[in-house]
């Protein structure tokens, strides 16, 4: 982002006229108000809090409460970098606090990962004060696997998109459509990947999966499942066979579920946790129909040799993110964004800076 500064942020020059000097020059927003949440809670902050400082405004990050020590550091790094005095500043706030800096409209941007809930209360908390806010809310994020696939890049993407860091990922693999003709021999091989995982202490170099990051989120995904098999899903590992796993801890198994419906919360609600639904499809069009069955849209992945038509069928995706052949992956250099309830606005590539500034025109006429 500091890379592309300078081409993100110089002026804009329309074709020139005769007796006129005219340009847009890009200046800071004022001062912008990041939200940080805890999952990924430097990454998350760094691609917010710099390009904001690039831009040239002063920026308050208050970050969750389960990550505080982050915010801190944060804070430690600008004052070892020498940042003016106010610059930048970290701010420990509890909600009421948080919504109060909004609704004063005393701020001038607000950047903000989190819940679809939270989004909704700092929106309304925003309303009437004119104060831009950028949300990056929740995800239900879709795979597809054609028959054309690359098999073995296929079924560990999408596992390791479906289950890493717990499965506590915004752009993790939640629901997979496979091709009805590959659809048996996939689930096999993704149950057999997944067998391998070991759960425990995440600081044991043994262990690849940890717990949730709470108890209530690992109580959230075992209602779900619950539900789910109660509807007639089918799981496809047992529990049992992850010692660590234990109701009222937030040790939670890995699960593949086969028999799944859209009726399901675990195929329509966010569940943010090592739960994966994976459903047959006949052909390209029913993908698409089901990709789309979200109120949803961050990131949508499909695993195919031909890119032409991945880019057909991206083309046709309700999402702000189309990947081919991989999955759960954040490149700068694009533009981070979502639709439907996943929120509005952008962040990382150039696309990125225009939140963060205030355009000014400028039409000087030679006399």
């Amino acid at each position: 982002m500091i890379a592309i500064a300078p081409e993100a942020l110089a002026d804009i020059v329309p074709e020139r006229r005769e007796g006129f000097t005219r340009f847009i020059r890009r200046g800071p927003a004022g001062i912008v108000f990041t939200i940080a949440p805890w999952t990924y809670p430097y990454l998350t902050a760094v691609y917010r809090v710099g390009p904001a400082l690039v831009a040239g405004n002063a920026v308050i990050l208050k970050h969750a409460a389960q990550t505080l020590l982050v915010g801190e550091r944060f804070q430690m790094a600008a004052d070892a970098a020498g940042l003016p005095k106010g610059l930048f500043r970290t701010l420990t706030l509890g909600h009421e606090q948080t919504l109060k800096i909004i609704s004063s409209g005393s701020v001038n941007q607000v950047c903000f990962t989190g819940s679809v809930e939270a989004g909704r209360v700092i929106e309304r908390a925003a309303a009437g004060t004119f104060t831009g806010v950028g949300l990056e809310l929740g995800g239900k994020d879709p795979a597809y696997i054609r028959p054309d696939c690359d098999w073995q890049n296929a079924v560990e993407t999408v596992i390791d998109a479906a289950f890493f860091n717990s499965g506590q990922c915004c752009c993790g693999i939640e629901r997979a459509y496979v091709h009805a003709d590959i659809f048996d021999r996939f689930v096999a091989d993704a149950k057999a990947l997944v067998k391998q995982y070991v759960m425990g202490n995440p600081l044991s170099e043994a262990v690849t999966l940890g717990p949730m990051a709470q108890l209530r989120l690992a109580d959230v995904v075992r209602a779900q499942s619950n539900a789910a098999m109660k509807a007639g899903a089918k799981p496809q590992l047992c529990p049992v066979d992850w010692a660590a796993n234990r109701d009222g801890t937030p040790y939670l198994a890995p699960q593949i579920f086969t028999n799944v419906t859209h009726d399901m919360a675990v195929m329509s609600e966010e569940s943010f946790g090592p739960v994966l639904g994976i459903m047959p499809v006949r052909d390209d069009d029913e993908a698409i129909r089901l990709m789309n069955d979200s109120r949803y849209g961050l990131t949508a992945a499909i695993f195919t040799r031909d890119i032409a038509a991945a880019e057909r069928i991206g083309e046709r995706l309700e999402t702000g993110t189309v990947f081919a052949n991989r999955a759960d992956y954040l490149d700068p250099g694009l533009a981070w964004t979502g639709c439907k309830e996943t929120g509005r606005g952008v962040s990382l590539s150039v696309l990125g800076y225009d939140a963060l500034t205030r355009p000014k025109s400028f039409h000087l006429k030679h006399v």
